[in-house]
């Protein structure tokens, strides 16, 4: 495919559904060949690479859970094989639950800093080995992670780790041209949180919260993954971008 990001390599993380899904999607359509990781549901990830070829791009799948780093040493010796190196990284695979400190047991805690946190920490420290200079690594946060919501303490701790990641690894990265960014969205339509845009009501809330009337859609936040990962974001570093419509503003 031509595109802005024709002749390039992109690994998504958690590309099976949801805004990982739109990012896989988005980036095949832009030219690049992508990887689909996924960490149980095959079906879905193929569903993906099929939809991929179908409109004219590439892609292939990858299983692992990201938290896991014998699952990830596994997915790039697959990777390897398909792939002669790497331009783009997207983490987005992640873990979430609305419950405040009392509502969150050690284990739920544990589950989500590893999937969250040390995921993000895991799979780049692997495709640094591979990335090439002047690629791309972008981590998605949340706007949790930037605003108080007691609601989902644990999720928003683990986005606020990942929210320094960004900025300390745009440093380490910078003298390779590396940009390293963060996407943080709002509230997003996806499956990730079913009961909450389940209702109408809390829709209707939450569309009112942002400045453009309405809560957001997977195909949003690809734009903007899309934007940092081609041609138009190579002099942004280090930055947590928000697309959250202009809630809280």
């Amino acid at each position: 495919m031509t595109g802005p990001l024709a002749g390039r390599t992109a690994l998504v993380t958690g590309g099976s559904r949801g805004i990982g899904r739109a990012i896989a999607r988005r980036l095949a359509a832009d030219g690049a060949r992508v990887a689909i990781n996924y960490r149980h549901d095959a079906a879905a990830a193929q569903e993906v690479v099929d939809a991929i070829v179908a409109s004219g791009g590439s892609g292939f799948a990858l299983q692992a859970d990201v938290s896991d780093q014998a699952q990830i040493e596994e997915m790039f010796a697959q990777f390897d094989a398909q792939a002669d190196g790497l331009d783009i990284l997207v983490n987005n695979a992640g873990i979430g639950m609305m419950a405040t400190l009392a509502q969150t047991d050690a284990d739920t805690f544990d589950r989500q800093m590893a999937v969250n946190a040390k995921g993000p920490f895991l799979v780049t420290k692997a495709a640094l080995l591979r990335i090439r200079d002047g690629g791309r690594i972008i981590n998605l946060s949340s706007m949790v992670a930037q605003v108080a919501y007691a609601s989902c303490i644990a999720y928003a701790m683990s986005k606020a780790a990942v929210n320094h990641f960004t900025l300390s690894l745009a440093a380490e990265l910078g003298a390779r041209g590396i940009t390293v960014n963060a996407v943080a969205p709002g509230a997003t339509i996806t499956d990730f949180a079913p009961d909450l845009f389940n209702d109408p009501a809390t829709v209707q809330y939450l569309a009112g919260m942002a400045a453009l009337g309405r809560v957001g859609q997977p195909d949003d936040i690809a734009r903007v993954v899309a934007m940092l990962a081609g041609p138009d974001g190579a002099w942004i570093t280090g930055q947590v971008i928000e697309a959250s419509g202009g809630m809280h503003l």
